[in-house]
């Protein structure tokens, strides 16, 4: 399949693309980020941008169409010490790039960064109603090992959420 975007690291210049991004996906109907409101500010997403140059333990990569920013990975590593070799990770798409390997191409690059750091196992949480991303995460070869209940608030009540990881080798 050949590949009509590029996967590269996120700079400050990118906030309003990515803000832009996360209000699009959080307006879906199917609800699949934490949030149903609006994402952050662009002012907040570039000092987050900006602060990720000098903290190496997270890190944020876009995936560019011709289109602009059409995925966005952001991962970031456990700060307490018993668990420093775990990382979470959350992972969106636009709908128009789905099922195109822009997902699969963004957890490629959180194993690169996971190597690069020394951690060993990356986390997530999706919502059992996101039957696309989950379907990603299996085929990546993500295991579940669990199930939270009522986890997540949101305006309209509580989700669940399954926790999924990868073991980076």
């Amino acid at each position: 399949m050949s590949r009509d975007f590029s996967i590269r690291p996120a700079d400050p210049g990118d906030a309003a693309a990515l803000v832009a991004l996360a209000n699009e996906v959080g307006a879906e109907p199917g609800g699949w980020l934490i949030t149903t409101s609006n994402w952050r500010t662009v002012n907040d997403e570039r000092r987050y941008l900006r602060s990720l140059r000098r903290y190496p333990h997270a890190a944020v990569y876009v995936a560019e169409a011709a289109e602009g920013v059409v995925g966005r990975l952001s991962v970031g590593r456990d700060p307490h010490p018993a668990s420093h070799h775990v990382a979470d990770l959350g992972l969106m798409v636009a709908e128009s790039h789905r099922r195109l390997g822009v997902g699969q191409a963004l957890l490629e690059a959180a194993v690169v960064w996971a190597r690069s750091q020394g951690v060993s196992k990356l986390e997530l949480h999706v919502f059992p109603h996101n039957e696309g991303a989950i379907a990603l995460y299996d085929r990546f070869g993500f295991e579940r090992e669990g199930y939270r209940k009522r986890h997540y608030r949101r305006p309209d009540g509580y989700v669940d959420a399954i926790l999924m990881a990868y073991e980076v080798t």
